[in-house]
C-alpha cells in the first residue's frame, strides 16, 4: 500500500495543501487549508469503482491511467 501525506503550507499568498509537488488552491488561513486536506485524504482512502484518472504532472504534462478503484493509499495530513 502507497502512502500520501498531505502537507499544509504558505502559497500565493494565503495557504494549501501539497501533495508532492502540486499545491492546492489557494484557502484564506491555515485553518481554511487543513480542513480541506484532512476531506481530501479521507476522500482517497475511500474504496470505489476501477476507473481511468487525468493529472498533471510536475512538467506540465496530462497523464492517464488506470486506477484500482480497491487499491487505495494510507493518507495523513502534516502542518
Amino acid at each position: 500500500m502507497s502512502h500520501v501525506t498531505y502537507r499544509i503550507v504558505e502559497h500565493d499568498g494565503g495557504w494549501a495543501y501539497k501533495v508532492g509537488d502540486t499545491f492546492s488552491e489557494t484557502f484564506p488561513n491555515h485553518d481554511a487549508a487543513k480542513a480541506a486536506a484532512v476531506r481530501a485524504s479521507r476522500e482517497q482512502r475511500v474504496s470505489d469503482q476501477t476507473a481511468y484518472i487525468e493529472y498533471e504532472d510536475t512538467a506540465g504534462t496530462w497523464i492517464t491511467e488506470r486506477a484500482d478503484g480497491h487499491d487505495r493509499p494510507d493518507t495523513d495530513v502534516e502542518g
